[in-house]
């Protein structure tokens, strides 16, 4: 459990790898945040569209969790 309070549940709407990075976009509704995270984290969650996550929003950034 997070204590993040600004939490979101969604589909993932788009997974873009860079050589160090990865653009994950999720979408919820008509709601959509972009989250750069990096490249071994999202290889690790075995992020692909369509996935079912939580956006966290802290501050200036944006954490994924997938269940």
């Amino acid at each position: 459990m997070l204590s993040a309070r600004n939490q979101f549940k969604g589909k993932i709407k788009s997974v873009t790898f860079g050589d160090v990075v990865a653009e994950v976009i999720v979408s919820a509704g008509t709601l959509e945040i972009v989250s750069v995270i990096s490249r071994t984290s999202a290889e690790h969650l075995s992020l692909k569209v369509g996935d079912e996550v939580t956006a966290v929003i802290k501050s200036t950034e944006v954490l994924i969790n997938k269940e």
